[in-house]
């Protein structure tokens, strides 16, 4: 089923996303400018959003660790995908919080179960962490039940362990999820976040800290008093929340275009897409030409860090799949290593410990 990596780098090798290189990298110290972000953690090992996997993740050589952001009833920031925790955590377990469960609008679409603005942090410390996608990821079901759901300021803690323990700056790579909706409750995460950084002394351009989002109004008014880099984050359809509710027309397609990524360039140094707007997949899921998007990108000053790479076979290309067994693994180096051909600076990784050894064979 799966072509070789150099038959598919001869795709990467006629399209013109590869003619101009990358600016170089935000500086955080390090001498290596490819960034490799442990995405939710190491979660293709760990259940995902857990201090378990964040320190997986560093030690398997990840430059950043990826916490997704949403608050408490009490204005804590937690590390969560969604505000929905049913399918995170054991919250279904828990009969006392069964009259918690409701349906809410999410963005639009109509979302039932469990909401962390429900629960005060107390009261979510009595949870525990479950691997969220147990069909593909049945080995991660054994430590379901073990992790608590850690606040910013304990992944910021283990960063900062875990870089005196391992001798290099473990940095924090931090998306603000859906932050409309959590506004429009009075429970804004962008206070909370700016209040962290300064805490902590990381609200500076020499701290290894990047803040991302999906929505572009909450970037812009955080450049006004954030001084790390920040990256506007687009899907491969639809829009921005934030546009959409306020009528707002543009789409990510239009981020994308050239003049769209010259104006993200105005408040944000890096671009963070889904990565078949790098290189789409046709039909039948193979990978085709590469687009212009990193060119682009690279021309307008952004940084370009794709999501997300992962080893099993649902989530690769057919061309590196292994069998049809969705949960089996396929070849990621082979994805990975048509992806830098690219151009792109960085990437988002379930598997960091592949993107790492794929980097240093590549390096060898």
């Amino acid at each position: 089923m799966a072509v070789t990596a150099t038959a598919a780098l001869a795709l990467v090798s006629a399209a013109p996303a590869i003619a101009d290189r990358a600016p170089a990298a935000p500086s955080h110290g390090g001498v290596d400018s490819f960034t490799i972000v442990g995405h939710r953690g190491a979660s293709g090992y760990r259940p995902e959003h857990t201090l378990a996997s964040y320190e997986l993740a560093a030690r398997m050589g990840a430059d950043y660790i990826e916490p997704d952001l949403v608050t408490t009833k009490d204005g804590v920031l937690v590390a969560r995908h969604e505000p929905e925790i049913g399918g995170t955590t054991d919250v279904a377990d828990h009969p006392e919080f069964t009259d918690r469960k409701k349906t809410k609008s999410l963005d639009g679409v109509n979302v039932t179960g469990w909401f962390a603005e429900d629960f005060t942090l107390a009261e979510l410390k009595t949870l525990r962490a479950v691997e969220r996608i147990p069909d593909i990821r049945q080995h991660n079901t054994i430590y379901n039940g073990r992790y608590e759901v850690p606040t910013l300021q304990e992944v910021i803690d283990l960063g900062k362990r875990l870089s005196r323990e391992l001798h290099r700056e473990i940095g924090i790579y931090i998306e603000t999820k859906h932050p409309t909706y959590f506004e429009k409750q009075g429970l804004a995460l962008e206070p909370a976040l700016v209040r962290t950084l300064n805490r902590n002394g990381l609200n500076r351009s020499s701290a290894k800290v990047y803040v991302q989002s999906f929505e572009v109004t909450n970037l812009i008014e955080l450049r006004r008093v954030l001084r790390v880099p920040l990256v506007q984050l687009t899907s491969a359809s639809g829009a921005p929340f934030d546009f959409v509710d306020s009528g707002d027309p543009r789409t990510y397609a239009d981020i994308v275009s050239p003049r769209g990524l010259r104006d993200v360039a105005k408040y944000a140094k890096g671009l963070g897409p889904e990565k078949g707007q790098v290189i789409p997949r046709d039909a039948a899921g193979f990978l085709t030409t590469p687009t212009s998007l990193v060119r682009d990108a690279h021309r307008a000053g952004l940084v370009v860090h794709p999501y997300t790479f992962r080893v099993e076979n649902s989530f690769l290309p057919a061309d590196f799949r292994s069998s049809a067994v969705p949960s089996q693994y396929g070849d990621l180096f082979a994805e990975i290593e048509v992806f830098r051909a690219t151009g792109i600076d960085g990437l988002f990784t379930d598997n960091p410990d592949v993107a790492v050894a794929q980097e240093q064979l590549a390096a060898a």
